[in-house]
């Protein structure tokens, strides 16, 4: 099989791409979508959720390469055996491309790590996670035009899928490749650039880049509803191809209609704990840590 462009032989289909034109041709496309959908201004500085995975580690070197100034973020939950090797790789990656890397964990933020957490606690790990990491980046992202995720066109088919199985519209509001549905200073803006490139499209472009990252997965996955939406998902695309595109394309355009009907409006509120954004008197966060952290 040969390159459709150049006529070299291809180590990626479809459609037929040799190693530099397939990591050509996902730059493009990432560079699209933060043209067409507004993602970015010229010169925005940008944090990246970065964990050291292919996916996070792609978004933060296309971004890099094309120009912007990022830096990356990452949060140590604490999970052991496998935390420690994804920022190892992290800090190897932004130490040789000169890209300012902060870390901030659960430990030292929550005085707790998340196996601790979760070794006292019957919650969900992914819920309880989610909430934590998604506290810790918006609070140390803030002060960026932006915070970039590597969320791709299967993440977001994924979420677009859990979330009606669950009949959870609200939520789907909050998705797309700017997320969020209040402006507001208490939130960074939340950007998806490769939101639109298929799972295994980053993979193969994380590999071929030579990015030296682990293409390992959290201990804790197999237990999360996503998964299972996940397996589906994959084996509907097997017998149908372009079925995960599908979903998204007509997700997008359901989503004005969406976010005028079953969008929150009205101020946020602040947590009367941390000060950070509530739906009520205390953020999800500072409730979570209260009730697994803190107990006696």
């Amino acid at each position: 099989m040969r390159c459709s462009r150049c006529g070299a032989k291809a180590v990626f289909s479809p459609p037929p791409s040799c190693a530099r034109h397939l990591i050509a041709a996902v730059e493009r496309e990432a560079a699209r979508t933060i043209r067409e959908r507004r993602l970015l201004r010229k010169g925005d500085r940008v944090a990246v959720a970065a964990s050291g995975g292919k996916d996070s580690t792609a978004c933060l070197a296309i971004l890099h390469r094309l120009g912007h100034d990022v830096t990356a973020i990452a949060i140590d939950e604490g999970i052991k055996g496998y935390r420690g090797r994804t920022l190892e790789d992290l800090r190897r990656f932004t130490s040789e491309n000169g890209i300012p890397l902060e870390v901030h964990s659960f430990e030292e933020e929550f005085g707790a790590t998340l196996d601790s957490m979760l070794a006292r606690t019957k919650e969900n790990p992914c819920t309880a996670c989610g909430i934590l990491r998604r506290y810790l980046l918006n609070k140390h992202a803030r002060r960026f035009d932006a915070i970039a995720t590597g969320h791709n066109l299967d993440d977001e088919a994924q979420s677009v899928l859990m979330n009606l199985l669950r009949n959870q519209i609200g939520p789907l509001t909050r998705l797309g490749p700017a997320t969020g549905t209040v402006a507001d200073p208490k939130f960074a803006r939340r950007i998806k650039p490769l939101y639109f490139i298929p799972e295994r499209t980053v993979a193969a472009y994380a590999f071929l880049s030579r990015f030296g990252v682990r293409f390992s997965e959290c201990p804790y996955a197999s237990t999360a509803y996503r998964a299972d939406v996940r397996d589906l998902l994959n084996r509907l695309e097997q017998r149908q191809p372009g079925t995960t595109r599908t979903v998204i394309d007509r997700f997008l355009e359901l989503l004005p209609a969406l976010r005028e009907r079953y969008a929150p409006d009205g101020e946020v509120a602040s947590c009367k704990v941390c000060g950070e954004p509530a739906r009520g008197s205390r953020c999800s966060a500072c409730a979570l840590v209260e009730r697994v952290v803190r107990i006696e």
